[in-house]
């Protein structure tokens, strides 16, 4: 009877932080280069097998069950976002793997897709309200104008023609390995590789690789669980009161 309560309490436990997350997938459908993630979930095997045994120690093992629903883990998905047309100078958009680079005012240094950079009081090229983007060689890329052009490999030049600086992008060997703050934004205990083999698009931002559709699916469901979990608890408290109330008096 008891493990019902269990089973019950952890499924709602499980299925309200599944809703925090896809809350937070729908938050950001507009967030440029956000990157949608997935919450996955199990069940704990009991610890201690249930066995039957003799004075001789010769235990039989009458098997295992699982008691609770528990956090697995949350997964990133990096899939590339749909390259939107924006027209603004300063918006860059990563056509594959990799990501930009952002320092803030502590020296903390954490990567992102998100390219609609403008500048900052100092005329440095930054994500407002994070960080000033760094340059591949991981300086700070200071431009005073929005008057600029850029090739496909990241280098920035002058209306005339001068080479201002080569936007970084960074790739590391297993984006597994990166963290999600709570700012949308990657850390890594390494720092990325700058790499040369890549393709951006000056005016252009990739959007949130979010599709809408399943994550409202996904949220029916896992509210519908909740619901269902939710139920079953009163339920189950209605038994026990009755076999307190009731069958106790037996």
């Amino acid at each position: 009877m008891f493990k019902g309560f269990y089973n019950l309490t952890s499924g709602m436990l499980t299925q309200g932080r599944n809703l925090d997350v896809i809350s937070n997938n729908m938050t950001n459908v507009a967030t440029a280069g956000f990157k949608t993630d997935r919450y996955t979930f199990s069940t704990f095997q009991e610890v201690m097998w249930k066995r039957a045994g003799n004075t001789d120690k010769r235990y039989t093992d009458l098997g295992e069950q699982s008691w609770i629903t528990a956090p697995s883990k949350l997964y990133t998905d990096y899939e590339q976002g749909a390259i939107e047309e924006t027209g603004q100078p300063l918006d860059f958009a990563i056509e594959g793997d990799g990501f930009f680079a952002l320092e803030n005012a502590d020296g903390e240094r954490v990567y992102t897709r998100n390219g609609n950079f403008s500048l900052d009081n100092d005329g440095y090229l930054w994500l407002s309200g994070y960080g000033r983007v760094l340059d591949a060689q991981g300086n700070t890329i200071q431009l005073i104008t929005d008057r600029i052009t850029a090739d496909e490999s990241g280098y920035i030049y002058t209306e005339n023609g001068g080479l201002l600086a080569q936007l970084g992008v960074f790739r590391f060997e297993d984006n597994g390995a990166l963290e999600k703050n709570n700012y949308g934004f990657f850390t890594s205990q390494n720092e990325g590789q700058a790499v040369t083999d890549i393709r951006l698009h000056q005016k252009y931002v990739e959007r949130a690789n979010i599709d809408m559709v399943q994550q409202m699916t996904s949220m029916i469901t896992a509210e519908r669980a909740y619901q269902s979990a939710a139920e079953l608890t009163k339920i189950y408290d209605d038994v026990m009161r009755k076999s307190t109330e009731e069958v106790g008096r037996l």
